[in-house]
């Protein structure tokens, strides 16, 4: 089995002397690497805050969780996060998603195009950031993005590369983190108004997945780390875990008309209920059961302990 992974966070922070302490401290505490989302809401912008995250620190890994592809064109991501693995000594993972969070798009006037053609976009801005990186002159010729003979600058210090990490909920994405990702995020399926489908967080759900991924990898199967998240419900440490699983099948209901059974609640990949033991318990058994080694803790305010108990084992 892989050793643990946990992402961290500091979502919330407004000065670089706080991130640089909280990055620090979830350092010191085992965290692998500290992430922060791609969105435009009111958050800070995930390249410089990484940036500055590397610059006041010396062991943790820094990615976003994940890049919006359709924000930047692949080269430009692709420069600055080679100079994020320059000046970090190569402590950068590549991080990218094809993007689902509508009203951002609408808000800014970009067009929120099918799941379709995003898919396909991500999938060649995939193969132009590897040809950033790669050691020469490149061109590509796609549906969207099209390089002629350029040899992109710096080129990041990893070798032989850049750890990918690509999430989606759907099967064409996670396909595609089969066939080009180091590491598959499991995400939930987006119904419409921007809602995680219930149906899709489940453990049968994410072992369905799995194999959707373990089809289209092939031999490299063996090689893939997968990741999964808390979605849309906050982490709640409790010793009540039914009565919170209750909570969150009305909250449910109410928000799609879909429901879980409390069982599937607490067993979840995406919903993290239960005591300080039981979060022990339950990442070790989705280590096992399903081969996922790598989760995102967020700000560490309830999972700390978790953290601190199995990081690196």
């Amino acid at each position: 089995m892989k050793p643990f992974v946990f992402l961290a966070d500091a979502f919330d922070v407004t000065t670089a002397r706080e991130l640089g302490e909280r990055a620090r401290a979830a350092e010191d505490l085992g965290v692998t690497t500290f992430v922060l989302p791609d969105h435009l809401i009111p958050q800070l912008s995930p390249v410089p805050y990484l940036a500055t995250v590397a610059a006041l620190t010396e062991r943790i890994r820094i990615s976003a969780f994940v890049h919006n592809n359709d924000l930047r064109h692949p080269a430009v991501l692709a420069q600055d996060l080679a100079s994020l693995d320059v000046l970090s000594g190569g402590r950068v993972d590549v991080a990218i998603g094809a993007g689902w969070n509508e009203p951002e798009y609408r808000a800014v006037g970009l067009t929120f195009d099918p799941i379709r053609v995003r898919q396909g976009r991500l999938a060649e801005a995939i193969a132009v950031i590897k040809g950033c990186f790669g050691p020469a002159a490149f061109s590509f010729s796609g549906q969207h993005y099209t390089i002629t003979d350029y040899d992109a600058y710096p080129k990041p210090v990893q070798r032989p590369h850049v750890p990918f990490f690509i999430g989606g909920g759907g099967r064409p994405t996670l396909e595609l983190a089969a066939r080009e990702a180091d590491i598959v995020g499991l995400a939930p399926r987006i119904l419409s108004g921007q809602r995680p489908d219930p149906q899709s967080m489940t453990w049968a759900a994410t072992e369905e997945k799995i194999g959707w991924v373990r089809a289209a990898a092939g031999q490299r199967f063996a090689d893939l780390s997968f990741n999964v998240y808390p979605s849309q419900w906050p982490i709640t440490v409790t010793d009540d875990v039914r009565g919170e699983a209750r909570k969150v099948i009305d909250r449910m209901r109410e928000g799609t008309g879909i429901e879980m059974t409390e069982q599937e609640v607490i067993d979840s990949p995406h919903i993290f209920i239960g005591s300080i033991e039981r979060f022990v318990e339950k990442f070790s058994e989705l280590r096992e059961g399903l081969g996922i080694s790598s989760f995102l803790v967020g700000s560490l305010d309830e999972l700390g302990p978790v953290v601190e108990r199995l990081a690196g084992s």
